[in-house]
């Protein structure tokens, strides 16, 4: 707890077992600088420290006991590891003397973690326990941020040492490049000066090393248009008139035609994902690639790189904005417009049916930019990312690499404990909620004003997709019988509410954003509706399938309700 409180640790959440009870023993005499958050399960404490992170840029930390409360944080410890986010995880491990002798409860968590964490370490001094803690937070916070778990035998949580924190870390083969080598700099600067049809593929490493100013910098003085990955929006002002969206299988068809028509890529902190790209051999066939990332594992992992710039993308942006000079991009530009204009991509059509995208967009422009959203994983998913264009970074929150249903109530948690004064909607697909729906009690516990929507549209959404579309309609085990959520949350104690048709919408979010404690609603939407743009997988950028709806399916009376921006 000492070591705790000389990081600047003022949250934990967690549950109690018979492995980590000494720590807990210790935790009432820290209670007025370090807050406990009790979750339901072990899985939601990780996700809720994710989140936690992602907002104050400190390290989320969690806690669980031995065996089965330590494999439960795996999902999130795996999550955390694809998507950088700085995590100290603390397990407590069956008494030293019956280590390896599989005692009860007893599980090999290092072992276990090796694949999805930084760095991990089993305890084996009390003396080592300051050392390790302080390595932890060190190693999950510089460099590429990312998760580390720390082992401590019960026996050590109860044994006596002098207490003394390290100063500084000095570790063997440890020390992350941040600083850009100049000439590679300048190399960058002349293919971008070079280039006539350029463009920015901007990542979660922007987000991470608070580089949106160099970025908007970057972007402005060189007239690229900007494209954001799913963990970079928000990266990059999304009202910008540079800004063109995300790429990828559920990008934005003028995104995926734009990199293919490229003679340049930059990739910004970001690691060339099978999402984003498609099919490798064909990506950005005709352009050179300027690849920044902090960690020289992602440089030339997917696709050859013409220049490869290792360091922080704060740093290496600062540099490079010295060495560009200014450009126009009219006609590039233009072109994309044009594309733009023809595939408008997200546009919602005027009906009568309650489709999930109109929720969606009417969600954001009821809440406003100031606003947090937190997304789980699948159709909704893809439609939040779609229709979210404000400025605020980390106001998009999501499960990116992992892709981790159940991902949305536990992260809202966490991101309401990061930011008690503002708004966090939790986006929840039907199914998914119903893997940490548990959680509903730990929001009441701890008086947390949540707002859930809950897209509910009695499927596996992206799974039936899937099945519909490539396997021959084939819909197997994809039916969700479900509970009636409006019982569940009001056992909980949640006020709940059903939206069933169009014109609930408005109403029912408006009650919500007034009423001060946490409200779910459930939005009996349009069970058939799929998620376009989609590159089908396998399948290249250039075979992207667009959007069903046009122009003309819009009442033109009216604003559209989710027009392209």
């Amino acid at each position: 707890m000492e070591c705790l409180l000389r990081e600047g640790v003022d949250t934990i959440f967690g549950y109690p077992g018979g492995s980590n009870l000494p720590m807990y023993d210790a935790l009432p005499k820290y209670s007025s600088q370090i807050r406990h958050v009790q979750v339901r399960h072990e899985q939601a404490a990780a996700h809720a420290a994710e989140a936690y992170a992602r907002i104050t840029g400190k390290a989320g930390v969690c806690w669980a006991t031995s065996g089965p409360g330590a494999t439960n944080l795996v999902t999130g410890i795996a999550d955390a590891w694809m998507d950088s986010i700085p995590l100290v995880c603390i397990t407590g491990a069956v008494v030293s003397w019956l280590i390896g002798r599989d005692g009860f409860q007893e599980a090999d968590i290092t072992g276990i973690t090796i694949p999805i964490t930084k760095h991990n370490t089993l305890v084996l001094n009390v003396e080592d326990i300051a050392p390790a803690i302080r390595e932890a937070f060190h190693i999950a916070t510089t460099g590429r941020p990312g998760p580390v778990l720390v082992d401590i035998p019960r026996d050590l949580q109860q044994a006596s040492c002098e207490f003394e924190y390290p100063s500084e870390v000095n570790l063997r083969g440890y020390s992350p490049v941040t600083k850009g080598d100049l000439h590679q700099i300048k190399r960058a600067a002349d293919l971008i000066e070079k280039s006539e049809r350029p463009v920015i593929l901007a990542g979660h490493g922007v987000v991470i090393s608070h580089a949106w100013d160099e970025l908007v910098e970057l972007a402005e003085k060189t007239q690229i248009p900007v494209i954001t990955t799913l963990l970079g929006i928000g990266g990059f002002p999304g009202t910008h008139e540079l800004n063109m969206g995300m790429p990828g299988m559920h990008g934005m068809y003028w995104n995926n035609m734009a990199i293919s028509e490229a003679d340049l890529v930059m990739g910004i902190g970001m690691r060339f994902d099978d999402r984003v790209t498609g099919a490798l051999k064909d990506f950005a066939p005709q352009a050179k690639i300027i690849h920044i990332d902090i960690d020289p594992a992602e440089i030339g992992k997917n696709l050859p790189t013409a220049v490869p710039i290792v360091g922080d993308v704060k740093q290496v942006l600062q540099e490079l904005n010295r060495e560009v000079t200014p450009a126009r991009h009219d006609e590039w530009r233009a072109y994309l417009n044009t594309i733009k204009a023809q595939h408008p991509s997200i546009l919602i059509p005027e009906t009568a049916k309650l489709l999930p995208q109109y929720v969606i967009k009417s969600i954001y422009d009821a809440s406003g930019a100031d606003a947090y959203y937190v997304t789980g994983v699948g159709q909704h998913q893809m439609w939040a990312a779609q229709y979210f264009w404000v400025d605020k970074p980390n106001g998009f929150i999501t499960s990116g690499g992992l892709g981790t249903m159940g991902y949305e109530v536990p992260a809202a948690i966490g991101a309401q404990f990061a930011d008690p004064k503002s708004t966090i909607w939790s986006i929840c697909g039907d199914g998914g909620f119903q893997m940490t729906s548990q959680e509903l009690a730990t929001v009441v516990e701890y008086e947390l004003p949540i707002k859930f929507a809950i897209i509910n549209n009695g499927y596996l959404g992206m799974v039936r997709q899937w099945q519909e579309m490539f396997y021959n309609n084939n819909l197997s085990a994809v039916r969700m019988y479900q509970p009636d959520f409006i019982k569940l949350a009001e056992a909980y104690g949640l006020r709940a509410i059903r939206v069933t048709d169009k014109a609930e919408v408005q109403g029912a979010i408006d009650l919500a954003l007034n009423h001060p404690g946490p409200v779910l609603i459930d939005f009996q939407v349009e069970e058939a509706e799929n998620t376009f743009p989609m590159v089908p997988p396998g399948a290249s950028l250039q075979d992207t399938v667009d959007s069903p709806y046009k122009k003309s399916d819009v009442d033109t009376r009216k604003p559209a309700a989710g027009g392209a921006r």
